[in-house]
């Protein structure tokens, strides 16, 4: 799979983009490896499921021939099937014919066989994580085999978020809503503070089809002089 980048991103480098959401958040910038209890939980934009093909035909010509053609077919069969072909480990970019070519082989599991991963994601727009994986899979099934070239799924799915920081009022709105409620259970003697609500959206899978979005803030209650 191509990279997005092992630099810590920030903000500004994930504005508008699709992000990979896993049960293991990337570092970034200012990030804190404390969650708060309060977020806001929202069904993710796409499943996604990492994919490969490998070829094993002996000549190194030919068997890379076979491995594109076949990346090429599935490219072309992609949106009469209701999914899209991606690339990317953080960041999501969709996959053309124009740049498949920045998908580099890598070696496999023999020193005649070669192998190209990249990503298949299916919308989760009205639809279940169930359904979408069957997506996947009947496109997998589909896209037809070229000489030895075959294509398969790797890896557990996950999801994918597009833009998470537009989210951001709404976190926020949420926060304040916890905030207060805390202070009116503590009563007239305390308040409460919060700090960090300037940090970057965080994200974290929290269900099958579900991500937690939330700002890694700190609340502190505080007597009141």
């Amino acid at each position: 799979m191509v990279a997005g980048t092992s630099a810590p991103l920030t903000a500004q480098d994930l504005k508008g983009q699709e992000i990979i959401v896993t049960a293991i958040r990337i570092d970034q910038v200012d990030y804190s490896d404390w969650m708060p209890a309060v977020g806001l939980r929202q069904k993710a934009d796409f499943l996604i499921q990492e994919v490969t093909i490998r070829g094993d035909s002996r000549e190194d010509e030919r068997r890379e021939a076979e491995i594109r053609a076949m990346l090429k077919r599935a490219i072309e069969l992609a949106d009469r099937s209701g999914v899209v072909l991606a690339q990317g480990e953080y960041i999501v970019t969709q996959l053309t014919v124009a740049n498949s070519a920045e998908l580099e082989l890598q070696d496999d599991r023999r020193p005649d066989s070669e192998k190209i991963e990249f990503l298949i994601k299916a919308p989760l727009a009205g639809t279940t994580v169930e359904q979408a994986q069957a997506r996947i899979r009947s496109f997998v099934k589909a896209v037809p085999e070229v000489g030895r070239a075959q294509m398969e799924e790797t890896g557990d799915p996950t999801l994918s978020v597009v833009d998470p920081d537009s989210y951001r009022d709404r976190i926020i709105a949420t926060i304040a809503e916890d905030a207060q409620r805390q202070a009116a259970a503590l009563g007239d003697s305390y308040a409460v503070e919060l700090t960090g609500l300037n940090r970057p959206v965080q994200w974290s899978r929290s269900g099958p089809a579900e991500v937690l979005l939330f700002v890694p803030y700190e609340l502190k209650v505080l007597p009141k002089p």
